[in-house]
């Protein structure tokens, strides 16, 4: 008798403790996608209201230097060997299969504009320069220095989000230009090297429409606007010493993919849906 209610005092705590390994992550979560959200807004707000200035406009610029410049290797090796990659896949198993590859050049750049080379692009940015936010704010945080910033009056989210958010939108949009370029180019030496089609078939825009190349913009826009908000909410965020901010960079890669991902499939979808009215 004594080890039966023992027994079945023992199962509400298996039950509590249960519930409460699934309830944390979700009111993490919660919590985490809340604060994004508080951040993205106060980013509008203070990009409308805040203090504008030539300091602005600096940082602004070197933020771009940073986001742009610096990137545009790595877009270029990445998008480059992927646009490769693609068109000999996919010239291979169309040759293998029809036979025809007249049209292999207007399906490719019609994929790189809807999906390739904005959502590739996001993921390369969230990667290299997304990190470096989460590390140098939540070095901020550790240190003190954005507690000294609220006691001198400024503001963190004007002073560090805002740059990084103006900057971000707009050289996402240049490097998903830029990659569109580089992949595309170098998807058409492929296939003239491989398959031996001609340049100007495969320079064919026929199939290319407005749709094509507003989502493309579009998605590069959002992607630009997630990419800073999910990686200084994350640096904004760091509790503790270096480990935290270990912690922050991590998070700051997860959220930014999981929000160029999310993205996507909103974009996408709402896209066709429009389209299906026109």
């Amino acid at each position: 008798m004594a080890n039966e209610s023992n027994n079945q005092s023992a199962q509400p705590g298996l039950v509590a403790r249960g519930l409460a390994s699934i309830g944390a992550p979700v009111l993490e979560v919660h919590r985490t996608v809340k604060d994004i959200f508080r951040v993205l807004w106060l980013t509008f707000y203070y990009i409308l209201h805040g203090k504008k200035g030539e300091r602005r406009r600096n940082e602004i610029f070197a933020q771009m230097n940073e986001i742009g410049n610096r990137s545009l290797v790595f877009i270029a090796v990445t998008l480059g060997f992927l646009g490769m990659i693609l068109i000999f896949q996919a010239g291979y198993q169309a040759n293998k299969i029809t036979g025809d590859l007249q049209l292999l050049g207007a399906l490719f750049l019609q994929l790189l504009l809807r999906e390739f080379a904005p959502t590739i692009t996001a993921m390369m940015i969230a990667t290299r320069v997304g990190t470096g936010m989460a590390a140098q704010i939540g070095s901020m945080v550790v240190t003190e220095q954005v507690d000294a910033l609220r006691m001198s009056g400024a503001q963190p989210i004007d002073y560090l989000v805002v740059p990084r958010f103006i900057a971000s939108t707009v050289m996402m949009v240049v490097l998903t230009i830029f990659a569109v370029l580089v992949s595309y180019i170098a998807g058409a030496l492929t296939a003239y090297s491989f398959f031996g089609l001609n340049l100007r078939t495969f320079f064919d825009l026929s199939m290319i429409g407005w749709f094509d190349i507003n989502i493309g913009l579009v998605k590069a826009v959002a992607y630009g606007m997630a990419v800073p908000v999910t990686a200084c909410q994350a640096g904004l965020s760091v509790v503790g010493g270096s480990e935290g901010v270990g912690q922050a960079t991590t998070q700051a890669v997860v959220n930014a993919s999981l929000a160029v991902v999310i993205l996507d499939f909103i974009i996408s979808g709402l896209g066709y849906v429009v389209l299906a009215f026109l």
